[in-house]
This record gives structure tokens, sequence and C-alpha cells, in this order.
């Protein structure tokens, strides 16, 4: 066996050791990818708890006749789905709309992009104890989603009813500051958007979305006002499929999509709603 010299060996491990550093550093410097999922493995799609799951499982069991699997994750917090989008723990996720993505794309750094349209969510402004907006007392509270997006387009509804007025170009990203007129002094109250159909217990009214509505039992139909014209609100309650940069152009993604996004998919989404959710398609 040929023994090494001391100069050669360590000029071999010197090396060895400026190797492994390069490598390291250019992991280091590179954006970190997230593999696409085997064919054999069921794609991840994450959602608000609620009834877009059951759409989305819906597409799920047609989109597996297409050699599709996918797996309906359900999570209770809106900040979660892109949480576990961007950390590659899903592959894709379907529960907002563009205006709330922006605003997290923005304020969070991700690296993730809106795909396809899906669902139209109207929402509405309900109450246990009164029947008009008209009605509602001088100091009583009224609660507003706590996400800047939703919060914006709870306000814009509260204005609609007539109840307050906003400073003017604030629009859909308006918060409790840009109230310019509360003839009425009510209290704004923000809440978690899931638990604002259980707050209707405490307060006058509240904003509660469709998705929210539906499961607490809540008819469109029954809100002091409701968001009722598409073509006006529709950028504000269209929700969209979301997926990372990196994997927007995955074949499986776009089949899953395809398959969501088909007339059966459609008659079963008008056939269980009844209209509080629309297909956008």
């Amino acid at each position: 066996m040929t023994v090494l010299s001391r100069s050669r060996f360590l000029a071999l491990a010197f090396s060895g050791a400026f190797s492994g550093l390069a490598l390291l550093c250019l992991g280091a410097g590179a954006q970190a990818q997230t593999p696409a999922p085997a064919a054999d493995k069921p794609l991840k799609v994450g959602v608000s708890a609620g009834p877009y799951g059951d759409v989305l499982r819906e597409a799920a069991r047609l989109s597996e006749k297409e050699g599709v699997k996918a797996e309906i994750i359900e999570f209770t917090d809106w900040n979660q789905p892109n949480a576990a989008l961007q950390a590659g723990d899903i592959d894709l996720n379907n529960f907002q709309n563009r205006p709330y993505l922006a605003n997290q794309i923005k304020t969070r750094n991700y690296q993730i992009v809106a795909l396809d349209e899906s669902l139209l969510v109207p929402a509405g402004i309900y109450s246990k104890t009164y029947t008009s907006a008209a009605d509602i007392p001088a100091g009583a509270k009224i609660a507003i989603p706590n996400d800047p997006t939703n919060g914006g387009r709870a306000l814009l509804l509260f204005q609609k009813a007539g109840l307050i007025k906003l400073k003017p170009g604030t629009g859909l990203y308006a918060s409790v500051l840009d109230v310019a007129e509360n003839p009425k002094k009510l209290q704004i109250v923000e809440i978690d958007a899931a638990q604002l159909p259980r707050s209707l217990d405490d307060v006058a009214a509240a904003f509660v979305s469709s998705n929210y509505a539906y499961l607490a039992g809540l008819d469109l139909n029954t809100a002091l006002v409701a968001e009722t014209s598409v073509e006006e609100a529709k950028p504000y309650f269209t929700l969209v499929f979301a997926a990372r940069e990196d994997r927007k152009d995955d074949p499986r993604i776009a089949k899953f999509i395809e398959v969501y996004r088909s007339q059966p998919v459609k008659d079963f989404t008008l056939a269980k709603f009844k209209g509080s959710i629309l297909p956008a398609w």
C-alpha cells in the first residue's frame, strides 16, 4: 500500500474541505425547492374548515379517476394554509381571495402565486337581535374580521348598510382608523373570522363570510345586508388556488384544477349550496 506524504495528505484534506464548504455555500444561497410528490402519493391541498373542503373533496373523488390522487387538509386558522404551502407541507391551497393573498405575500415575503379561480363567496352582515341595520342602536357593538383585507371588506359592507362612512379612497384596505363618520358611535370589535358567527350572541351585528355562515346555519337571504352584486364585489370574494412559485407549472396540480373547474363539480356546488356559494367558472 502506498503511503501518502504529509504534504500530499494535507493538500487532499484541504481540497476536500474547500469543496465541502463550496457546496454548503451553494446550497445556502439557492432557493429551497419542494420536490413534486411521487405519482403514487396524493397531492396535499389545504383549505379553511368549512364548505370549501366539500367542493375540494368532490373534485378529489373525480380527479382520482383521472390518475391524480388528492388529500384535502383542513385548517382552522386562515394564516396556516399559506404558511404550510410556503414550507412545502402542502402542494396547493384554496381558501383565499386575491387581495388576501397579496397582503400575505407582501407582509410575509411568501413565494406564492395565484392560479385559477374557484368559488364566488359572498358575505353578509347578520344579527340575532335586529331585522334591519337601521334598528341597531347607538353605542352598540358590531364585529368584523381581524385580518386586513376581510376587515376592510366588512367595513365596506357596514358602509353599504348606512351605519358608517369611510375616508375617501380607502376601499378594501380600510381599517377602523379610516372610519370618517360613525354617527351612532358604534363600537367596532375585531374578531377572528371563524369566531364571528359565535359573536352574534354578544354583538348587535357581525360580518360573516359564506363558508362560516354555512357552518353556523346562517342563510344569506336573512342577512341585514349582503354582497349581492357579483360584478361589483367579484375581486373581493372570488377564491383562487395558490401554489408555490416553483410548483406553479406542476402538471399534477394543473390536472387537479382542471377537474375541479369541470361541469360535474359546478353541478355539485350549485346543488349543495343553493346560491350561497357559487362556482367562478
